[in-house]
């Protein structure tokens, strides 16, 4: 008899692992220990989330003839870690050895790797493309450039393909998909569904033990199970899908959702299937029911960037999260932890990601992200971060995002620049800027947009890195030709908000 260990983010019924095993005389194992709920101070949503979507997909296996060993976290005999609670089964059992599919974590594929146990790891099938295959295509290539695996994710997969020629001539849609944000949003969010008994047991349990953690538990209304998940998608297909596209770039102060999906959580959790959810939003397209942009945007993120991350994790190796090519130092300040701040933009984001435990890709990059690469935040604080406070954020999707695409941490492997901008871009494409403090009109001066101050001295200071990158030669002619008292008149300035920053004062 063998043990077959499923991980929190591993709740699908032909995971590798189960696949591979007898439930006639194997045993499951699954449980909710400390380790894994604590080693970042996860937002309490997304423990719940775990812990609730566990509890039921545990009953699921059971009701298709698994024998389950599962482990709840007030369990008197609760181990505290997956190796731990592996080597109680063990003997409680009789185990002759331990069958699992590979996490999505190089600090567990240590763990389980190094225990005392005869363990067979078995490759995550439910990617598109494999670590082998990856590594294929990034061998002898100058740049990882995103784009072009994309394009043969979709060969693979035939995902909007007309022969052997992308659908309506051309690979990405990009530029349709940028218009700033609407006057009014048609669609009503996410599915919501009311928490049952065994949600409301675990958002109990969570609140007494992670009650201190940043985030509330209020209003939980995430799909916990497969079937809530995929309601969730059919109702998001019909009634945001057709408008992504254009305003997926968007922020609006009283607008958290827009037209976005908010799968992200149930397909890295394994509630959902990527290529299923693709093959549905294909049939979209096809059926008159979703524009194109709107349909490759969204497609393009889920078998291109989303494979393209994992395999630049895989392919980069375990140090990656500790690289810090610019050497950012600053500490993370406080307004990430929900800290008073001016910045009506990063106001809203933190205040979004406290209470809801999501915000959407430009919140992440163009405001959060941003504001962190400009002020010379460190990327390890920056990473444990985001790891913490999204509900979707397992460290094989969102380490990539944050220490490659936000922080330009890994020196350009992911990104060609870096992502960065003043606050002219939040303007555009939100409703932000009409209710700050600050003027985002002012370049300088006691209310100008601190933005707009730190674009200028994080490229004055890094300058000798970024004086040659042909993305970057404008944003320099252009600080070449203002005049020198006002170039260090938004130094100085520049230099005392972040000099606040360090002190721990609101900005």
């Amino acid at each position: 008899m063998r043990l077959v260990l499923v991980l929190g983010d591993q709740l699908s019924p032909d995971l590798t692992a189960l696949q591979k095993t007898d439930k006639s005389q194997d045993v499951v194992v699954m449980a909710e220990v400390a380790d894994e709920a604590s080693y970042v101070p996860h937002h309490p949503k997304k423990i719940a989330f775990t812990f609730a979507a566990m509890r039921k997909f545990a009953a699921r296996l059971e009701g298709d003839g698994w024998r389950v060993a599962y482990t709840r976290l007030d369990d008197p005999q609760n181990a505290g870690s997956i190796t731990g609670e592996l080597l109680r089964r063990a003997e409680e059992c009789d185990a002759t050895g331990v069958v699992y599919t590979e996490p999505g974590e190089w600090r567990l594929i240590k763990a389980l790797g190094d225990m005392p146990l005869k363990t067979h790891c078995l490759p995550d099938r439910r990617f598109i493309a494999s670590h082998e295959e990856f590594d294929t295509w990034a061998k002898d290539r100058k740049a990882l450039r995103m784009e072009y695996f994309y394009r043969d994710m979709r060969r693979k997969t035939g995902l909007l393909m007309d022969g052997d020629q992308p659908e309506g001539g051309k690979w990405n849609y990009d530029h349709d998909n940028r218009k700033p944000a609407p006057d009014e949003v048609s669609y009503g969010g996410p599915m919501r569904f009311a928490p049952d008994d065994t949600v409301q047991e675990v958002l109990d349990l969570v609140r007494n033990r992670f009650g201190n953690n940043f985030g509330s538990l209020d209003d939980f209304w995430f799909a916990t199970d497969a079937g809530q998940a995929r309601r969730h998608l059919a109702h998001w297909i019909k009634g945001g899908l057709p408008h992504f596209g254009d305003f997926q770039d968007a922020m609006l102060d009283d607008n958290r959702f827009l037209y976005h999906a908010v799968i992200g959580l149930y397909i890295n959790a394994g509630l959902l299937d990527p290529l299923e959810v693709c093959h549905e939003v294909a049939a979209a397209y096809r059926d008159g029911d979703a524009p194109l942009n709107a349909v490759e945007g969204f497609i393009r993120q889920i078998i291109g960037w989303r494979e393209y991350v994992r395999g630049i994790y895989f392919h980069e190796g375990p140090d990656y999260v500790t690289r810090n090519a610019l050497n950012a130092q600053r500490k993370l300040p406080p307004v990430y932890w929900g800290g008073p701040t001016k910045m009506r933009c990063m106001q809203q984001a933190v205040a979004q990601t406290q209470a809801e435990a999501y915000a959407h890709h430009i919140q992440r990059l163009m405001v959060t992200g941003n504001f962190a690469l400009l002020a010379g935040i460190n990327p390890a604080e920056v990473h444990e971060w985001y790891l913490a406070v999204y509900a979707d954020a397992y460290e094989w999707v969102e380490a990539p995002n944050v220490i490659g695409m936000s922080q330009f941490a890994d020196g350009g492997i992911i990104a060609s620049k870096p992502y960065i901008s003043s606050g002219n871009y939040i303007h555009k494409m939100s409703d932000h800027c009409g209710q700050c403090a600050y003027r985002v009109q002012d370049k300088t001066g006691k209310d100008a947009c601190p933005f707009n101050l730190l674009y200028w001295h994080f490229l004055d200071r890094h300058r000798d890195r970024f004086d040659g990158n042909p993305r970057m030669g404008n944003m320099y002619r252009v600080w070449d030709r203002m005049d020198e008292e006002r170039r260090k008149t938004v130094l100085k300035e520049a230099g005392i908000f972040l000099d606040a920053l360090s002190a721990g004062a609101p900005v």
